[in-house]
């Protein structure tokens, strides 16, 4: 993974020169702010992220039916967020020690390569699932010996072993370094050269978001086109088939995930571009060196909150996520749990329809 905003401390004002450091202004009580926050909220994604996740592959798991393609790809996606929670502890006790890592060279290493590991395969699963609700309604006829369960989970497999290949660098060139101006060893990346450094973050900026990101954009505007094109048809025939409506239910949880994906990883890579831009001093100046470091802060800590909000989409948004959640956890609960949980906008729609009818007879 990219030099994380969490040690961007590092390169802040302090390291300017003398000239530079008579114009900056002291910005070191909101540093104190900053770093005394973040701890807390890292450890609060951590336990919400974990419960939500878990709860996730549970019901994906011990549900009796198998599990349909898009379920494949959001179950892998699962299992890449509880990866990257459980190395954000790691982090949040690092920061409270001042940035002095703790856990040895090999935690240094492993944590950091799983942190990337989880951002390079969550915008590449969510490539593929993008791709499948673009064949499947766009390309209707033409997908059947493209799209099965099969191929889903050699994808997977497949977007896994890239994960862990882009992921390579941050293992290999990660260490805990010595820095004496601020007398800690830090975890940090250590390259052969500045070169090799920007290397790493055009690397993560544009394989690890701005291709993925323009293809999921594309795939996800063409497939909404599809279907504004295919309701308007249904509209002038008055006709909607049961599977044809499972089908863009299923696609609407797909978008609302995509979409907040994006909402929460778009700003740390503009921060990360940006840097790219300040590390090569295309702009220079005091402003921008402050600018980074608390975009950054800003941009990572928005990032990590989308490792927790996934399984909340799926409650809120998953009309079938819920059905199967409530048939799972219903079987360790008493028989009345399953109609005391239902949500509130099935009842008010069955109490709505039973008053209709009522009315009609």
């Amino acid at each position: 993974m990219t030099e994380t905003p969490l040690l961007t401390l590092l390169s802040s004002n302090k390291s300017e020169n003398k000239s530079s450091l008579a114009i900056c202004p002291d910005l070191n009580d909101w540093w104190d702010i900053v770093y005394y926050i973040i701890p807390k909220y890292i450890d609060t994604i951590c336990v919400i992220g974990m419960l939500g996740n878990v709860f996730v592959l549970f019901t994906y798991l011990l549900h009796k039916a198998p599990l349909k393609i898009a379920e494949i790809y959001l179950l892998n996606l699962a299992v890449a967020d509880l990866i990257f929670l459980t190395c954000l502890p790691f982090w949040a006790k690092n920061i409270r020690n001042g940035f002095n890592w703790p856990f040895g060279k090999f935690l240094c290493r492993s944590t950091n390569a799983s942190i990337g590991l989880n951002m390079y395969t969550s915008i590449y699963l969510l490539v593929a699932v993008s791709v499948d609700r673009h064949l499947t309604f766009v390309h209707t006829l033409n997908h059947r010996g493209i799209r099965s369960k099969t191929m889903a989970k050699g994808i997977c497999l497949l977007t896994w072993f890239f994960g862990i290949l882009l992921s390579v660098p941050a293992f290999v060139f990660r260490t805990v370094k010595y820095f004496p101006a601020w007398n800690i060893s830090a975890c940090s990346l250590d390259f052969p050269t500045p070169l090799w450094a920007t290397a790493e973050r055009l690397l993560f900026n544009i394989a690890g978001f701005g291709l993925p990101s323009t293809a999921i954009i594309f795939l996800n505007f063409s497939t909404i086109c599809s279907l504004q094109k295919k309701a308007r048809e249904r509209r002038a025939l008055r006709t909607k088939t049961c599977k044809e409506h499972k089908g863009t239910k299923a696609t609407g949880l797909i978008f609302t995930v995509v979409l907040i994906f994006l909402l929460c990883w778009t700003p740390y890579h503009f921060f990360v571009f940006l840097d790219i831009l300040y590390k090569t001093e295309v702009i220079k100046g005091c402003f921008w060196g402050e600018l980074l470091n608390f975009g950054e802060q800003f941009g990572y800590t928005l990032a990590i909150t989308n490792s927790c909000i996934n399984p909340v989409i799926y409650v809120f948004v998953g009309k079938y996520f819920r059905k199967k959640a409530l048939e799972v956890f219903s079987q360790f609960f008493p028989c009345g749990f399953h109609l005391r949980w239902v949500s509130f906008k099935e009842k008010s729609s069955y109490f709505n329809m039973f008053t209709v009818r009522s009315s009609s007879t």
